[in-house]
């Protein structure tokens, strides 16, 4: 095996772990907090924006104590992920193929919806959204991956979740209906879609135009999360039938669906969720 090829697998070895088990070999270095027993009560501190692979806050009285004390601050190159998780990011540049458990969160009607209000008042619209999406996502242990137009995408690995990837993302899935007020007698602030799904992923580093590392998942289980998720109604959760098994959730009071998906030779099955008022 060449060199490079030792490296390769060395850096796969490093992801992988990091994804199933939430640390990385005792050879490679780590600040102390960035240990997996000290990280997660970095949600605990307030408030979002955070860094999306450690939870690490940016502002508030958070981002004070994260600046202060741990010297952590938004990437210059990619100010989703802190300083330090892009020197991670940067040097283990690849990633490992894992089980994850992904969330597509769509704004529905949007493109009615800015031709009815103004720019500014559109856009504090979606990022009121944004980030009550992403709290919710990082409540639940999960990464996000992207905020693209009206939509946000998460993902949960069994190293942040004790395993459970696939419930919490349910979980959050129903959390982001709820924080969205489709649960309200008068109906939710913004109307929004969700996806569900369970698969096999290509989880890692990736590099952006310009050199900055940006945390990608790839796969067609990723593409098959973002078009059952397109096929959600407003305040309805679409829950792939691969996640259903992996929970081992109850299917009472849900609606069997077969979606014909772009690409899919063959019916998706899918449950549909609803929030009850």
């Amino acid at each position: 095996m060449s060199s490079n090829a030792d490296h390769e697998h060395e850096i796969e070895n490093i992801w992988r772990m990091y994804l199933m088990t939430g640390d990385v070999p005792s050879g490679v270095k780590q600040l102390w907090f960035e240990s997996k027993y000290v990280r997660p009560l970095a949600k605990f501190l307030p408030h979002s924006p955070r860094c999306r692979i450690c939870h690490y806050p940016f502002a508030g009285v958070g981002g004070f104590i994260s600046r202060a004390f741990l010297k952590l601050e938004p990437s210059k190159l990619n100010p989703q992920i802190c300083n330090v998780c892009e020197r991670f990011a940067d040097k283990h540049h690849g990633g490992a193929e894992v089980e994850i458990a992904m969330v597509f969160a769509d704004v529905r009607g949007s493109t009615k919806m800015a031709e009815t209000v103004r720019p500014v008042e559109f856009s504090k619209t979606i990022n009121r959204f944004y980030r009550a999406a992403t709290d919710v996502i990082f409540k639940h242990d999960g990464w996000v991956e992207k905020l693209l137009g009206d939509e946000v995408v998460g993902f949960f690995v069994p190293g942040f979740t004790g395993g459970r990837h696939a419930q919490f993302a349910v979980d959050a899935g129903k959390q982001i209906l709820r924080v969205t007020g489709h649960g309200d007698p008068n109906g939710p602030w913004v109307p929004v879609g969700v996806g569900v799904h369970t698969g096999l992923a290509y989880v890692g580093a990736v590099n952006a135009e310009g050199g900055g590392a940006e945390i990608s998942i790839l796969g067609d289980a990723v593409n098959t999360a973002a078009r059952i998720a397109s096929m959600s109604a407003a305040g309805e959760i679409l829950i792939s039938d691969a996640t259903v098994r992996s929970t081992g959730m109850e299917q009472n009071g849900m609606e069997p669906r077969e979606l014909e998906l772009k690409g899919k030779s063959t019916p998706v099955k899918t449950w549909a969720w609803k929030l009850k008022k």
